[in-house]
């Protein structure tokens, strides 16, 4: 066990020391693409502009006798593309695989100045963060890079979910996790051969009416995730990182898409991964707070002062818990601004009713 004392010492010499607060840009969709295919290849750099975080995925959904093309396609495409304020990931192949170690050393020594996040799949503990933090040390100091490489968990198996404190908190790289229901589900040995979403046969039943059992019971579908994600983003937010909901699989239901998405939202994620492009818009518009909802915000910031004490608005009481709720909001919808026009105008049309509600 590491001593607290040395948590934030480079675990290699000449590795950039690592940083003490993760950075937390919007990071709404995590857009993934295969480098592997010239098609997806071609599109990156109109992609860019249009997400918050594009991904080249080595792993899952990459054929054996692709990876290694899939790898130099990503090392390519990161030296071809000026991604402007759009982050950079990759997704490398699980450490049971043969393909890992070499995603690692080729990306970190080959473009790691453009890199922002290794995304680390099936995570069972704090084992599997301390292996690649000590490697990704040794790799900086090799090819002299002044910034620290971020890594990203998805939690996808039942050890995972168990030991998800201990991932969170394993090293000061942490930028987050990430749901991988799929996974997760042949782990748990779940009955359901969906990626993400529900469950029409996860359902609760209202009481019988009469006595016939099955006369006016209304049944009410219920959330798979709802446990594991809420326990992931305990766990992000005690130590600091971010969490994130998983794929969506069924790309033609973009209406369930969005209600699990909404749900993640809800609870606390700040994003989610987009699987095809039409799941892009669906992203941006579930992570980004409405209009109405941050000018209300701003309303009750505005009414609360210096956040003590307690006052009435519309007939709903306000006090220091309710500021902090609408803090979250008004925050994340200042960062959004500063990315997004559409939503920075839709903002700024909020903050000036707002200052005509406070003058009335």
């Amino acid at each position: 066990m590491r001593s607290p004392k040395d948590f934030f010492a480079p675990l290699a010499v000449g590795a950039p020391d690592p940083v003490r607060e993760i950075p937390n840009p919007p990071s709404r969709m995590i857009h993934f693409f295969d480098p592997s295919n010239p098609k997806m290849a071609a599109k990156v750099p109109d992609l860019a502009p249009k997400v918050d975080v594009l991904l080249g995925n080595l792993e899952d959904g990459v054929t054996a006798d692709r990876k290694e093309e899939a790898r130099a396609g990503l090392v390519r495409i990161a030296r071809d593309t000026d991604f402007g304020r759009t982050q950079l990931w990759t997704r490398v192949n699980s450490f049971d695989s043969p393909w890992a170690l070499d995603d690692l050393i080729t990306l970190v020594t080959e473009i790691g100045d453009k890199l922002d996040v290794i995304m680390v799949p099936k995570v069972e503990g704090a084992r599997d963060i301390h292996y690649v933090d000590r490697l990704l040390a040794q790799l900086e100091a090799r090819v002299g890079l002044r910034r620290p490489l971020l890594v990203h968990a998805i939690l996808e198996t039942a050890g995972g979910v168990a030991n998800v404190e201990e991932i969170a908190g394993a090293s000061p790289r942490m930028q987050g996790i990430s749901l991988g229901p799929a996974d997760l589900a042949a782990s748990r040995r779940m009955k359901t051969t969906r990626v993400g979403g529900g469950h029409p046969g996860y359902l609760v039943r209202a009481d019988p009416v009469g006595d016939d059992p099955h006369a006016g019971r209304t049944t009410y579908q219920q959330d798979l995730w709802h446990y594991t994600v809420a326990r992931m983003v305990d766990a992000c937010v005690a130590h600091g990182i971010l969490p994130y909901y998983g794929p969506f699989g069924d790309i033609r239901d973009v209406v369930a898409c969005e209600d699990q998405f909404r749900n993640a939202y809800l609870l606390g994620c700040v994003g989610a991964w987009s699987l095809h492009p039409a799941q892009i818009d669906i992203a941006r518009k579930v992570f980004s707070p409405a209009p109405t909802e941050v000018a209300w915000a701003r309303r009750v910031i505005a009414a609360m002062g210096d956040g003590t004490g307690a006052v009435m608005l519309d007939g709903k009481m306000q006090d220091d818990a309710t500021v902090k709720q609408c803090r979250v909001v008004a925050e994340l919808a200042d960062a959004l601004a500063e990315r997004d026009p559409e939503l920075a105008e839709a903002y700024a049309v909020s903050a000036a009713a707002t200052e005509e509600a406070r003058a009335e």
